[in-house]
């Protein structure tokens, strides 16, 4: 297993498979603002917030939670860092009846969820006095978050919302990239590949917001449509063992594809070379927008 950061190929390949997020064409056209902290605080607020002064209303995306605090990317890409204290009320939409007044914990604030935050001003930054948001994107979130069975359609629905999520931010940091290898002609999984997949499925786990991208490769052998069916295949091999053995939640993997003899890792001229270039690439990727406080 090899750390793998910036490599071309893999961005150029996300630039071709992300899904654009909503909104007109020259928005669009246009690289995504950087993240700008509007507003850091520090501390534990206290949890009566009667009589502080009113701060702004935000609303966005919450983006990262780290204990008390939790941060909410706005549509301008402005980012604010917001307290949570005992004192906020956390209240969900009934659709057309209103909000329901039983305040909800505060674990129920994921990330990924749109929220409309009313805040107060303390110690310099900015306290939620109230978070809202709908009941329908809370279901999303949570199914996202924590990858329980579903109807296929809800699942469906959580693999739109995530990617929808993903697709205004086109910069990912790359944490961890796993390469098994494949003997020629073949789309069999050694033993030492299925022990490396699952290991890299427990090692994206333990990230917050980790998504894969699988991409199969071929050595210079054969015709371009031939290798490009079975970069596909090795590829779709995978997948299957990623779900089926090491339980990766279909929802957390990006589109495979097959690559062909495209981004070889070593020479075609030696044996030894194309027997590193038969290969499937594992990637585990954070948006850099979802990446930790």
């Amino acid at each position: 297993m090899s750390a793998v950061f910036q490599k071309p190929g893999i961005l150029f390949l996300l630039a071709m498979i992300t899904v654009p997020a909503p909104g007109s064409l020259s928005a669009q056209q246009q690289d995504p603002p950087e993240d700008i902290v509007q507003t850091t605080v520090y501390g534990f607020a206290p949890a009566d917030l009667s009589g502080m002064p009113a701060g702004p209303e935000i609303q966005g995306i919450i983006s990262a939670r780290s204990g008390e605090k939790m941060r909410v990317r706005s549509a301008d890409g402005t980012s604010t860092v917001i307290l949570i204290s005992d004192g906020t009320e956390i209240r969900a939409s009934k659709g057309l009846f209103g909000f329901n007044r039983k305040k909800l914990a505060a674990d129920s604030l994921l990330n990924g969820l749109p929220v409309t935050v009313q805040t107060v001003q303390w110690s310099g930054g900015l306290v939620a006095s109230q978070i809202k948001f709908r009941n329908n994107d809370l279901k999303t979130a949570s199914m996202i978050h924590s990858g329980t069975a579903q109807r296929f359609d809800e699942q469906t629905a959580a693999t739109e919302a995530l990617r929808g999520r993903m697709g205004d931010i086109d910069k990912y940091n790359i944490k961890s990239t796993t390469n098994v290898y494949f003997d020629t002609n073949k789309a069999v999984l050694s033993g030492r590949a299925e022990a490396d997949l699952c290991a890299a499925a427990t090692e994206a786990e333990a990230m917050d917001n980790a998504l894969l991208l699988v991409v199969g490769y071929t050595d210079s052998v054969g015709s371009q449509e031939y290798n490009q069916r079975l970069s596909e295949k090795r590829a779709g091999r995978v997948v299957n063992y990623l779900q089926q053995a090491c339980g990766w939640k279909p929802y957390r993997m990006l589109t495979p594809t097959g690559m062909a003899e495209s981004d070889p890792l070593a020479s075609n001229e030696t044996a030894e070379g194309k027997a590193q270039n038969r290969r499937v690439s594992v990637n585990i990727l954070v948006s850099k927008g979802l990446d930790g406080l």
